[in-house]
């Protein structure tokens, strides 16, 4: 399911992530374990998960919502995330601990958060190239010490190196699958 990097490092496919991701039960989970600095018993962690799917605290979880929880995270939602190499999970001792692949699934889970703003950036030049041509032409200075083609090329030029920028970036997420 996960497959090794150049590196040798572990890393998780596009469709490995997304199916672990599909079910809000293991992102429950995650957002849990990813809490916690040391492996936790399937127990503390079905009572959490309960918790936060009926929008109450552990106090008030009933014993048959967390052994729905626990039925289903045991059985299922455990396993199939440590093939996946996401949770190290063993189960004849009843815990289960996140593994560093997982920080891998946070480029699905919030993907904005460091992606650039490439609009805000073609708008921010569009408007300053705006602002010379529209100075020179109505003849403001300092807008008037260069002639217009000078910048009209600077201006295409760099639309030509923020394109450059947005499609190297592009290209490299493909690469990477995100």
């Amino acid at each position: 399911m996960s497959t090794e990097s150049s590196s040798g490092s572990q890393t998780l496919s596009r469709d490995v992530a997304f199916e672990i991701l599909t079910n809000a039960r293991r992102r429950y989970a995650l957002a849990y374990l990813r809490s916690q600095t040391d492996a936790v018993s399937i127990g503390e962690l079905a009572e959490a998960v309960a918790a936060w799917e009926h929008d109450t605290t552990t106090d008030l979880v009933s014993s048959k919502e967390r052994k729905s929880v626990y039925t289903s995270l045991y059985q299922t939602h455990l396993p199939k995330m440590a093939d996946a190499g996401v949770v190290r999970y063993d189960r004849q001792r009843g815990v289960v601990q996140l593994r560093d692949t997982a920080d891998e699934l946070d480029d699905y889970l919030s993907p904005a958060a460091e992606k650039p703003n490439w609009s805000g950036y073609y708008l921010a030049l569009a408007v300053v190239s705006g602002i010379a041509v529209s100075g020179h032409l109505v003849g403001m200075y300092p807008f008037t010490e260069a002639p217009v083609f000078a910048y009209v090329g600077v201006l295409l030029g760099s639309f030509a190196l923020l394109s450059a920028a947005n499609m190297g970036l592009v290209y490299r997420n493909r690469e990477r699958g995100v």
